[in-house]
């Protein structure tokens, strides 16, 4: 009896921790101030976005496939757009289709750098309501390829700009304006970038590039927007797997062709994943967003120290962002074979593409897989592989500039950061720059993030303004 006294205690004491920790897990008290923004003309703005999507800035990795006409031409547009900007802030050219503007600062100190891409993936206009380069506005929205991707980035960066440069504001330290030709296809153009300052000695206090957004309904429990920053970037992986044979007439198959052998390949990693880990980034994302959910969700953020194995299975169960916030993703894309209906391939691949979490490797995560599939007939090839890109510091001066913008922007979102999922540009500057940051400076539905890469890209005009005052906001700061 004595014992299970001692067992019904704990179990309340337990109960009573959760609960307590639970009710004392709430939001920070009150808001930062942030500067005023820039009086930004909407109309103009949108004109100025909807003739930059009209140029098919569409990239390549084969450079012999780009039509660098086009580039030319939305190079040009620029300087007829933003006459402040050219006339105030000295361009180079660097790499490929790179374009770096330097605006002089006051005072010296270490600069910022801000961020966009004014290359776009193909659109062909099968299944768009709308011609995929139209530039058209149509009830209120500006529609096509880079409205969101990111025209609409670079665009708010020289808006923002060219109304501060008329205000005759300078700002206190130097500011870089970076954009790139060919993020889309990964080319060369960011790192010379990079290379072009680190030769200079200059290592920026912050850069800032597209990533995160202001998502509704993303975290569970919490009904506010959230303004998503991210503050690192997984890695990435392309795995070939190959699995040879000597083919031969498919009416007479032999044990262990190479379909068969991918196939099971592809099913020991489905039923054995990358394990679930508690990065720092998804550590200060629960920590942040968790306060602001319901009492519920509070019980599980608030005592992750034993509901961590819970939220591991849940991840993995569900799949999804926040499955990938929290361990390295595995997912087959490309499959070839015989190229014959009848005929037994004499070599089949399957590709798979991997974003590594923090913690992984190209080197470990090629050693996971191999160990997984257990197979020498399985040949593994790594394509191509960059490592997970270190953290920003969320305590840093820079996190709090981007963090004030965005509330003087957006009063109603919670700003947390997170860690992108996706790749970026801002990757290469890791390289000269401690606290690099990543964020798309507009709210983004569900169906507009499927837009990106998709079909019927858009965006609602009252957000091309808005996004140019977050930035004059930003560039006020720094």
């Amino acid at each position: 009896m004595p014992a299970l006294w001692i067992i019904l205690g704990l179990v309340v004491l337990f109960l009573l921790v959760i609960v307590v920790r639970a009710l004392l897990f709430r939001p920070p008290v009150g808001k930062t101030s942030g500067s005023a923004a820039a009086r930004i003309d909407g109309a103009a703005a949108t004109e100025h976005l909807a003739r930059m999507v009209r140029i098919p800035t569409v990239s390549s990795r084969d450079p012999a496939r780009m039509d660098l006409a086009q580039f030319r031409a939305f190079e040009e547009l620029l300087m007829e757009l933003y006459p402040n900007v050219h006339r105030t802030c000295p361009r180079e050219k660097l790499g490929r289709t790179a374009l770096l503007y330097h605006w002089k600062g006051k005072q010296a100190g270490d600069p910022t750098v801000l961020m966009a891409h004014y290359d776009v993936v193909p659109a062909s206009g099968d299944g768009w309501e709308q011609p995929p380069f139209c530039g058209e506005v149509i009830d209120g929205v500006l529609w096509g390829r880079g409205t969101l991707d990111t025209k609409s980035t670079l665009c708010g960066i020289l808006e923002a700009a060219e109304a501060l440069i008329a205000s005759g504001f300078q700002p206190e330290r130097d500011i870089y304006l970076s954009f790139s030709g060919d993020e889309e296809t990964m080319g060369p153009s960011a790192p010379a970038v990079v290379d072009a300052l680190e030769k200079r000695g200059i290592r920026p206090a912050l850069v800032l590039d597209e990533g995160g957004a202001i998502v509704e309904h993303m975290f569970p429990g919490v009904k506010r927007p959230c303004a998503v920053v991210g503050i690192g970037e997984k890695g990435i992986m392309d795995m070939e797997f190959t699995v040879k044979s000597k083919g031969g007439h498919a009416s007479a198959p032999p044990p262990g062709s190479p379909i068969p052998v991918l196939a099971e390949a592809v099913r020991s990693m489905e039923k054995k994943p990358f394990k679930a880990v508690l990065t720092p980034a998804a550590a200060e994302m629960f920590d942040t967003l968790g306060r602001h959910s319901s009492f519920a969700y509070k019980l599980l953020f608030a005592n992750l120290w034993c509901f961590l194995p819970l939220l591991k299975l849940i991840c993995t169960k569900t799949g999804g962002e926040l499955n990938a916030l929290m361990r390295t993703t595995c997912a087959f894309t490309m499959m070839e074979g015989s190229p014959a209906v009848n005929v037994l391939p004499q070599q089949a691949k399957i590709t798979a593409n991997l974003r590594l979490v923090r913690g992984d490797t190209v080197e470990s995560a090629t050693e996971y897989l191999r160990k997984t599939i257990d197979n020498p007939r399985v040949e593994l090839h790594v394509a191509m592989g960059m490592n997970p890109s270190p953290y920003a510091d969320t305590g840093s001066p820079a996190w709090a500039v981007v963090k004030e913008a965005i509330e003087a922007t957006w009063p109603e979102a919670v700003v947390s950061p997170y860690m992108m999922v996706a790749c970026s540009d801002s990757r290469h500057f890791c390289r000269i720059c401690d606290n690099v940051l990543r964020f798309s400076a507009m709210p983004l539905s569900k169906e507009e993030r499927a837009s990106i890469h998709g079909i019927n890209e858009k965006i609602p005009v009252d957000k091309i303004k808005t996004a140019a005052e977050f930035f004059s906001r930003v560039i006020q700061k720094c």
